[in-house]
């Protein structure tokens, strides 16, 4: 069965925004629409927690008009689950699905959840055939990684059957589960995989930079990039990439445009989700802002003392002021993050 996702950009110059948990929610979603990602994903949602009610499920589903197209990210492994909690998003008008089928984080994992179901691709796709039945042929996606373990890769047949199950497209983190983050991202997976499907496929792993971007398109011959890691540290990286792509000399990460960019964010926040959990996170997430600068140290700290939303804005107007750090700019401790 040949399918593709409806109403969804699939290009190499229509970078997607990753479902980053702990960061991938409205205000950022709207800060990095605003650069040019062209297609967002929500947080990882779990599915048991949307049927039973738990506990910050609903402020991971909070959207608005301009937060368009959308993709919602499911977790877990049970499809009765799935048959129980698609309706409910679909009742409240979510269209597009994403199955989390990459995340490697060890208590997803431990759930069966996550990378875990490509150690049990027949449980995987049972759940995809049970979203693609829910959702209709073209309006999933599953986002995976190359096999469980080293040496046992399953992505290329795992993908055949998703596509045969009428999954839309696929996004690959070209590691294993075991290899967490560790070593380099195979990008020429990535284009085995285009190769082996008739669907659009999204890459993912080690896309920092827009370069890093326009190298792995080129490699790989795949139908589109899905920023996660890249965007935290740089949230205008989808304008970068479309101006590499088109051959426009791309404008420099700087503390001015970072600076400008973190107070666009708090006025996000302040507009669509000012409540004092989205504070607290948005406080914590800042300093990411002023990666590769000096005194990041000292602003950590001065953020989280922050009390308020004005005295938020003034330390974050400060990343203006900082100076360029000679060492290169370091995304190891960025690896906790499930989209990336």
């Amino acid at each position: 069965m040949q399918t593709h996702a409806t109403h969804l950009p699939f290009a190499p110059d229509a970078p997607w925004l990753a479902p980053l948990a702990g960061y991938s929610d409205l205000p950022f979603r709207s800060l990095c629409r605003n650069y040019g990602a062209a297609c967002a994903v929500t947080e990882m949602v779990s599915v048991k927690g949307l049927v039973f009610g738990g506990y910050g499920t609903e402020r991971l589903l909070l959207t608005a008009p301009h937060d368009t197209p959308l993709v919602v990210q499911l977790f877990g492994a049970e499809p009765e689950i799935y048959e129980r909690a698609m309706p409910i998003l679909l009742e409240r008008g979510f269209s597009h699905f994403d199955l989390n089928a990459g995340c490697s984080v060890r208590k997803v994992n431990k759930s069966g959840s996550g990378s875990a179901l490509m150690s049990r691709p027949a449980l995987l796709l049972k759940i995809a055939e049970t979203m693609v039945r829910a959702a209709g042929p073209g309006k999933v996606g599953v986002k995976m990684r190359l096999g469980f373990t080293p040496g046992e890769e399953n992505f290329i047949e795992v993908g055949r059957a998703l596509e045969e199950l009428g999954v839309g497209w696929l996004t690959l983190h070209p590691r294993t589960a075991k290899q967490l983050f560790g070593g380099e991202a195979r990008w020429e997976a990535i284009g085995e995989l285009a190769r082996a499907v008739s669907i659009p496929v999204l890459a993912s792993g080690d896309l920092f930079t827009a370069e890093d971007a326009a190298r792995c398109l080129s490699v790989s011959g795949c139908a589109g990039v899905m920023f996660a890691r890249g965007a935290l540290t740089d949230p205008m990286i989808f304008t970068r990439l479309k101006d590499v792509l088109a051959g426009r000399e791309s404008t420099p990460r700087t503390a001015e445009s970072l600076a400008e960019a973190a107070l666009t964010h708090i006025r996000l926040c302040q507009q669509l989700d000012p409540t004092p959990k989205a504070f607290r996170a948005l406080r914590a997430f800042l300093p990411r802002y002023a990666k590769g600068f000096t005194g990041i140290r000292a602003l950590r700290q001065a953020l989280i003392g922050c009390r308020n939303w004005e005295e938020l804005t003034v330390m974050a107007g400060s990343i203006a002021h900082l100076a360029a750090d000679p060492q290169p700019l370091d995304h190891a401790d960025l690896t906790q993050d499930c989209g990336a």
